[in-house]
């Protein structure tokens, strides 16, 4: 998140965090829900503001399918080829922030977050996709814009 460092702290940001590799970790939730408490944590203790936001699986898996020794050799693969990382490597480097300058970018990207879901052909409805601020009974207490 080096790219954040220089950013203006006080614009409203999009930013897509993607796993190294594309490892699809997001299929459980137990997995969802330690990114959520995370973000709790930031945006209680942190000044962390959260508007809109979706936590997606890259693609499905079996049900059950237990792949822990795999991913820890992949996050491992992947840190070894930067300094910064003493063992593993979880976030690819960048977030490509946009910062978003009017409100119809900001109604637009909050759009297609929500809508990720339904492109992926998880749910035909994004108010259905649990980790998902469209989502009504969303675990993440996103700010009300």
């Amino acid at each position: 998140m080096s790219e954040l460092r220089k950013a203006n702290t006080d614009s409203t940001y999009f930013l897509t965090f993607t796993v190294v590799g594309w490892i699809d970790v997001f299929t459980r939730s137990r997995y969802c829900d330690v990114i959520v408490d995370s973000l709790n944590y930031c945006m209680e203790h942190k000044g962390l503001d959260v508007f809109a936001y979706v936590i997606m699986p890259s693609v499905e898996n079996e049900q059950g399918e237990s792949r822990s020794e795999w991913m820890l050799h992949m996050f491992k693969y992947y840190a070894k080829f930067k300094e910064q990382y003493k063992v593993y490597q979880f976030w690819q480097k960048t977030s490509h922030p946009i910062e978003l300058i009017s409100h119809e970018m900001i109604d637009q990207k909050m759009d297609y977050i929500h809508e990720n879901p339904v492109e992926a052909g998880l749910v035909v409805d994004p108010t259905s996709w649990n980790y998902s601020s469209a989502n009504a009974l969303s675990p993440l207490k996103v700010l009300v814009t």
